[in-house]
Parts: structure tokens; C-alpha cells; sequence
């Protein structure tokens, strides 16, 4: 079915085969009928399906031909670089249109922002804090805007925003059209749709909480302190043109990425310790390809929106299941395939089975033949004879971990590429 037979104005049609839309997706075709009706929806999809299409198609045909008077729709996003790619992407289908919008993020400067805001924008696209920062300085005014779009709304919740997405919301009284895309629908955000949509359109595509179709799964058992190597010989082994590794913190992910460079991969770093301009850095380096491996965090990997990765390895088990559904909802998407593999260590077997009932299947588990299993946990790193600290005592085991070492040497590459597994 073409985009034009779901009735939109020829001018989004125009920009949609411009930017190589062939058809709707299942969320597109399910989303966009009853939101030029100006029903409230609510969206059940996984990431990579076309879910910001899905909610913009309608909202833009519904201003197209508006007067204008003040900004009509709000769009709330969990990152920076969720918000940014929106703002893309709105840009691109309203490029016939007199439809303007304005980007208001966190990590940005905000001269050029509360310009935009008081010249006037049919459509804000923000994060919730940087908004509310514009709303107290009387910069940001909804009082007659309509439409407001929650996009990622678990992320929203994951991330502590839902008393800010209140307030805002408290400051929308011309409020009658509500839309809220989620990849998951715990029941923190179930009872936030029963409050502030009205009797919405259900589109569901999957079952919630279930992982894309086209991601193969597997998991890794491994002792924890083998996990890093095994990453390594992962990556040294299997054909992985475009790699996104998962870690908790941001110092495993400073260290992980480290261990990975020292065998000549090209890697890039997201966590919260990267300045935005590092992060933005990271985030386009990987987009083109100029790095193979990119290491981040959960909550900073949350906007990461790259066509081309082929594989997701978390190296750790999320305690939340959704967390696993949004990770490796990173590979497989446009309909792409990809894989997903999880290490998973003794004691984190538990958590494993839950994300496993949330998705409604058992991961297979492989052990490698050529990888070494037996090796111990590595020994505390003894202090040298005479090397004493500023007191005149010996300094202490630095809590049982050795310093890491720079690699010393020359670099050798990661070698060829095995068989993909």
C-alpha cells in the first residue's frame, strides 16, 4: 500500500518518496489513519520500525493549511539525540511545507534555541529538562498548543522524567490530541495512558515486550572475569561489520573500549563522562562507518539510531527486562536481520530468565571450543619491594584489581574476519 492511498497531502507524500519511503510500515499504516483523524493513539513497537514517521505523517497534514498563532505540537524525547534525529527527520518531510519547528535539548547552546522559540515554531521537539528550563524563564508558551507526542515514553519513565513530562503536560490546556510511542509498556506507563489519553486507537505491533523480527539471539556463559576476553576473541573471530557493545557503567564501558582498541579495532565511547561534543562526535563517526565498535551505556545508547549495526553484545545482563529490548532493538532494523549475543555470567542466570519469560523464548547458549574457560581470576598486583608511599608504609593491594597496563609495542590489527556465526 503507498503512502498516498493512507490519504496524506500530496506534499508529505512528495517527501516521503523523496527520502526513499517505499511503503508504510506495519506502525505507519496502523498509526497514521487514525492520527489524521485526530484520535489519541497509543503505540506498542519496537525501535527501528518507523515509529517517528508513524506519529509526524499525520501531525504535519494536520498544520499544513493552519493559520499559524503559537506552537500547536509538542514532541518530548527521553536524549538529546533521540530529539535530534526527530528534528531531522521532521525537517525532511516538511521541506514543501511551511511547517516550521524548533529543536530545544540539554548540551546544546541556548542562544540559538530561545531564538527559534521566540520567533515563533508551528512544532517544538525537546527533552524535558532544557523545556522546563525555557517554561520558568517564560520563553516556552503552550497555552495553545493541541497535539503533544511522548515519544519513548518507558525511556521517559527509565529515566526519572515523568514529573517533568508532568508539569509540562499541566501547561498544555489546549491539549486534545495525545500520542504516546513506546518499544515497551510497563505498567508505570499503562497507568500514565489510562490518565492522559482518551479513548485511544491501540496499535500494537508484536507482542509487548517481544524483540524484532529478523534479531537472532544467543547467550555466552562465561566467568565474570573472563567476559572482557571473550568480547575480544568475539570480535576477532566473527565477521562483525558494525559492532554496538553494551556495558552498566561508564567506567567499564572507558575500559572495555580500551581493551578493544588495543586489537586494532576502531572504537568510539558513549557514556555519561563524554562532553556532547564528544558524544555527537562519536555518534556521526559511528553512523559513517569510521568506527567498528562503539561502547556505551544504556541510557546514552537510548537516541542511537544507525541503519547498519549488525550486532549488539551486551556485556552484562540488564536487571530490567526492557532494558534488554531496547538494547538489541539497535540491530535489525528497517526489517535488516542482525544478531544479538549476551555474556552472561553463574550469578546473573536469574536475571537471564526473566528477560527470557518477558520475550517468550529461550536463548540458546554456545560455548566456544577455541576459547580458554580455565583461566583463574587474575592475582592482586603485589606493591614492588621498597616502594613505599608518603607515610613510610607499604601502599596497600589496590582492592584485589591489577592496574591496567598500556599495551607496549607495536598494535596488530584484529586479522581477518572468521565465518560469520
Amino acid at each position: 500500500m503507498p503512502f498516498k492511498a493512507l490519504g496524506l497531502h500530496p506534499l508529505l507524500v512528495r517527501a516521503t518518496q523523496e527520502l526513499g519511503y517505499k511503503e508504510p510500515t506495519p506502525v505507519q499504516a496502523g498509526s497514521i489513519p487514525p492520527g489524521l483523524a485526530g484520535r489519541d493513539i497509543i503505540a506498542t513497537a519496537q525501535t527501528g520500525t518507523g515509529k517517528t514517521a508513524a506519529f509526524l505523517l499525520p501531525i504535519l497534514h494536520r498544520l499544513i493549511g493552519q493559520p499559524r498563532g503559537g506552537t500547536r505540537v509538542l514532541i518530548l524525547s527521553p536524549t538529546r539525540e533521540l530529539a535530534e534525529q526527530i528534528s531531522e527527520v521532521c525537517n525532511g518531510l516538511a521541506k514543501h511545507t511551511q511547517v516550521r519547528s524548533a529543536l530545544v535539548v540539554g548540551g546544546r547552546p541556548m542562544g540559538p534555541q530561545e531564538r527559534a522559540l521566540r520567533a515563533g515554531t508551528d512544532i517544538i521537539v525537546a527533552t524535558p529538562g532544557r523545556l522546563l528550563d525555557f517554561i520558568q524563564r517564560n520563553v516556552a508558551k503552550f497555552d495553545r498548543a493541541t497535539t503533544l507526542v511522548l515519544d519513548e515514553a518507558d525511556s521517559l519513565f527509565d529515566m526519572g522524567f515523568l514529573p517533568d513530562v508532568r508539569k509540562i503536560i499541566a501547561r498544555m490546556p489546549a491539549r486534545s490530541h495525545t500520542l504516546l510511542f513506546s518499544a515497551t509498556m510497563p505498567p508505570v506507563i499503562a497507568k500514565l495512558a489510562n490518565e492522559i489519553l482518551r479513548t485511544p486507537a491501540t496499535v500494537q505491533i508484536g507482542r509487548r515486550s517481544s524483540t524484532a523480527v529478523g534479531i537472532t539471539q544467543a547467550a555466552y556463559p562465561v566467568p565474570t572475569h573472563l567476559k572482557t576476553a571473550l568480547l575480544r576473541h568475539l570480535l576477532r573471530e566473527t565477521d562483525m561489520p558494525s559492532v554496538l557493545v553494551f556495558t552498566r557503567t561508564k567506567h567499564g564501558a572507558k575500559k572495555i573500549a580500551r581493551a578493544v582498541a588495543s586489537d586494532g579495532f576502531t572504537v568510539a565511547e558513549l557514556h555519561s563522562n563524554r562532553t556532547p561534543s564528544q558524544r555527537t562526535t562519536a555518534m556521526e563517526g559511528f553512523r559513517r562507518g569510521k568506527y567498528q565498535v562503539m561502547v556505551a551505556t544504556n541510557i546514552a545508547a537510548r537516541g542511537l539510531d544507525v541503519n547498519h549495526i549488525t550486532h549488539v553484545i551486551s556485556t552484562d545482563v540488564p536487571d530490567v527486562p526492557e532494558d534488554y529490548v531496547h538494547r538489541i532493538g539497535r540491530t535489525g532494523r528497517g526489517g535488516a536481520t542482525g544478531d544479538a549475543f549476551i555474556l552472561v555470567s553463574r550469578d546473573e542466570e536469574e536475571s537471564l530468565a526473566r528477560i527470557e519469560r518477558q520475550v517468550g523464548q529461550r536463548l540458546p547458549r554456545i560455548t566456544l571450543p577455541d576459547f580458554d574457560y580455565t583461566v583463574s581470576t587474575p592475582a592482586p598486583a603485589q606493591p614492588k619491594p621498597g616502594n613505599k608511599g608518603s607515610n613510610g608504609n607499604r601502599p596497600a593491594p589496590n582492592n584485589g584489581q591489577q592496574r591496567p597496563q598500556k599495551p607496549k609495542g607495536k598494535r596488530n590489527g584484529p586479522g581477518k574476519p572468521g565465518p560469520r556465526r
